[in-house]
């Protein structure tokens, strides 16, 4: 399954940092930055989620959540949060069944670098699955397309 802007992104509960899990939908009515990220203590995860770390006024500027998801379990995910002071959840999708039903499992099974922007109604606005996720979208480009999204 591929996600398209314009469809209803699908809730989900996973476990994450803080101690607690996580739904989509205990965000209705502000947006969404959706973050899928290959894994902990990795490169360029550490240098994407950082930034978007580093970011986190511009978002909550505009009443946006940043979440993040890979594979690796709840304890990788606090070490990793720990290590680097990130204050937005990270959540663990180890059996990768959210990371297929929004369409960023590459072809051997692996989660793609990918971001999404959810309205507050729950609709996806703005999706990026990356091919090769050498790279990450920048804050500037996510906040460009949060801007876009009627208030």
């Amino acid at each position: 399954m591929s996600l398209s802007v314009g469809e209803a992104a699908p809730d989900f509960d996973l476990p994450g940092t803080g101690g607690r899990s996580y739904t989509l939908a205990e965000f209705a009515g502000k947006s969404v930055v959706l973050v899928f990220y290959p894994g902990d203590d990795t490169p360029v995860c550490t240098k994407q989620l950082n930034s978007y770390n580093d970011g986190l006024e511009q978002f909550a500027n505009l009443d946006a959540q940043v979440l993040a998801i890979s594979a690796q379990d709840v304890t990788s995910h606090e070490g990793f949060a720990g290590k680097h002071g990130f204050a937005f959840p990270l959540l663990a999708d180890v059996d990768k069944s959210v990371a297929g039903t929004y369409g960023t499992l590459g072809p051997l099974g692996f989660p793609r670098r990918s971001v999404f922007i959810i309205d507050g109604d729950g609709i996806v606005r703005y999706a990026h699955r990356a091919i090769a996720g050498l790279t990450y979208r920048p804050v500037s480009e996510l906040v460009d397309e949060l801007e876009k999204l009627p208030s």
